[in-house]
């Protein structure tokens, strides 16, 4: 079954551009990984330090696979510190 991922990110004051930078570097890389069937990230409207990534997966074995990788490891490390809260990743399965 098809597996969607949220992952929201939330900088902190005067890091939204090592946040954007760093979504920026990622994305690309998780593309082509096996099972991955789409990967983007975006920035809120309304609130410019607001970012989320949005991906699907072919099912959860393969995101667990993704999720292991030492690059998605060096990412999340990358990423704590530019944020005001604990990383946040919910998965999700499509209604209907």
């Amino acid at each position: 079954m098809e597996l969607a991922l949220f992952a929201r990110f939330h900088a902190k004051d005067g890091m939204e551009a090592q946040v954007e930078a760093a979504l920026a570097e990622q994305v690309p890389k998780v593309r082509p990984e096996p099972g991955c069937l789409a990967i983007d990230a975006y920035r809120a409207k309304r609130d410019p330090r607001l970012f989320f990534i949005f991906s699907r997966w072919r099912d959860e074995a393969a995101f667990d696979i993704h999720a292991e990788l030492p690059d998605t490891a060096r990412f999340v490390e990358r990423m704590e510190p530019l944020i005001d809260h604990p990383f946040e990743a919910a998965r999700a399965s499509r209604i209907g």
